[in-house]
């Protein structure tokens, strides 16, 4: 059985199934071992790591702890009630948004290697093309979010160091919409996105695209990226502090845990702070060569899950409500045994978006993909609600043509 436990609680003896954080947070080589030594519960508690998952089937138990199901169902019904409002009005549907959209992420993606190849050369960050770029983005999301936020979810693996930064400035600019910030900090938010990982043009390729977990020494390189991107930014011409700190401090936590600085919550930012939910976010939702992105419902779960210790809580509410508890490109389970794409956020109610039907589970078989808008009743397109997300592997689905 698997339980959550507090890491004061935690013994030799006791095999951890899951760490409580995303794992760019935490050294071990494993996230999954035999508790043997005393020396690795220290090391645990120095990665500022809270809370475990400990397999009480494989070591020692903790006769009194919740189940991972419990915190699970727990979670969820808090989620549910945190997406349970409107979201901001709709200008134009997904279909008319998205050849733009798509133009769009060409040209970022682009964009942010040529940023990447240059820093590495030694030349300077051109301001005047970034600028441009994030205005077509913020435009595209105003239009309606969920065109690109949902063409970003596709990414090669060969390509996700680009398509990440592109990502994060895209969910980033989404989030400041939600939030109501200006038009001007939004715009810089987006470049700090868009630029937040130029550091990593320096790391070398063995270590940025290992196809295994890191060691400890491979992870101190990789947590040398915020300060190299912000020693190649600082000197850009007219660059603007907020990009800066967002490229420097989007791993800090606020626990005092993070990196490069171990900062205090009370010297994070607001817009750091939601930089780095959007990180770990897009991070922990999309599949790289040693790690399987988690469904996106799962990963807004974790997020809000590791709130109580990492993250802001009311941010990471926030951003539930900004990207649906159910967002574009997830796969769900109707109340009828249907599975559907999400396609499209629904105004009127997070809980209720436009889906593509693909599958039935009842006859276990593909079905010709059709429309369905759960905000209609029965009759006129609708008639259904979701009772939970699935994951598109275990049906042996790819939910990509539905959302491109």
């Amino acid at each position: 059985m698997i339980k959550k436990i507090s890491v004061s609680a935690l013994r030799v003896g006791m095999h951890i199934e899951e760490l409580g954080c995303d794992w760019l947070s935490h050294p071990f080589f494993r996230s999954s071992f035999k508790v043997t030594a005393e020396d690795q519960i220290s090391k645990i508690v120095d990665a500022g790591i809270h809370d475990v998952y400990i397999d009480t089937d494989r070591g020692l138990d903790v006769p009194d702890a919740p189940t991972a199901e419990e915190v699970r169902d727990t979670l969820q019904q808090q989620i549910v009630e945190i997406a349970s409002q409107p979201m901001l009005p709709i200008r134009v549907s997904v279909a008319e948004e998205y050849q733009r959209a798509s133009a769009v992420r060409s040209s970022a993606q682009k964009l942010v290697k040529d940023v990447m190849r240059d820093a590495r050369l030694g030349r300077a960050v051109e301001l005047e093309r970034i600028e441009p770029l994030v205005e077509q983005i913020t435009d595209s999301i105003l239009r309606n979010d969920s065109a690109l936020v949902g063409l970003l979810t596709i990414k090669n693996k060969d390509d996700y160091t680009f398509l990440h930064s592109v990502s994060v400035c895209t969910l980033l600019v989404a989030f400041c919409r939600t939030l109501g910030i200006d038009s001007e900090t939004t715009r810089l938010a987006g470049i700090g996105g868009l630029l937040h990982d130029t550091g990593k043009a320096f790391i070398p390729d063995e270590v940025l695209n290992k196809p295994g977990r890191l060691t400890e020494e491979e992870f101190d390189i990789i947590r040398r990226h915020p300060r190299l991107g912000y020693d190649v930014l600082v000197q850009t011409k007219g660059i603007h502090q907020i990009p800066l700190d967002i490229t420097l401090h989007h791993h800090e936590r606020l626990d005092g845990q993070g990196y490069p600085d171990k900062l205090a919550s009370d010297r994070i930012g607001q817009l750091v702070r939601m930089a780095s939910i959007v990180d770990v976010y897009d991070a922990i939702t999309s599949d790289r060569c040693y790690h399987q992105g988690m469904p996106a419902t799962d990963a807004l779960r974790k997020l809000h899950e590791w709130s109580a210790h990492h993250f802001d809580p009311m941010l990471v509410q926030a951003f539930i409500r900004c990207v649906g508890i159910y967002p574009v490109g997830a796969l769900v389970r109707l109340e009828s045994g249907r599975l559907g794409v999400v396609t499209e956020q629904n105004e009127q109610s997070l809980l209720a978006p436009r889906l593509k039907v693909i599958f039935s589970t009842r006859s276990n078989a593909r079905v010709e993909p059709y429309e369905l808008d759960l905000s209609r009743p029965l009759g006129s397109g609708g008639g259904d609600r979701i009772v939970n997300h699935e994951d598109p592997a275990k049906w042996g689905l790819d939910v990509t043509p539905f959302i491109q």
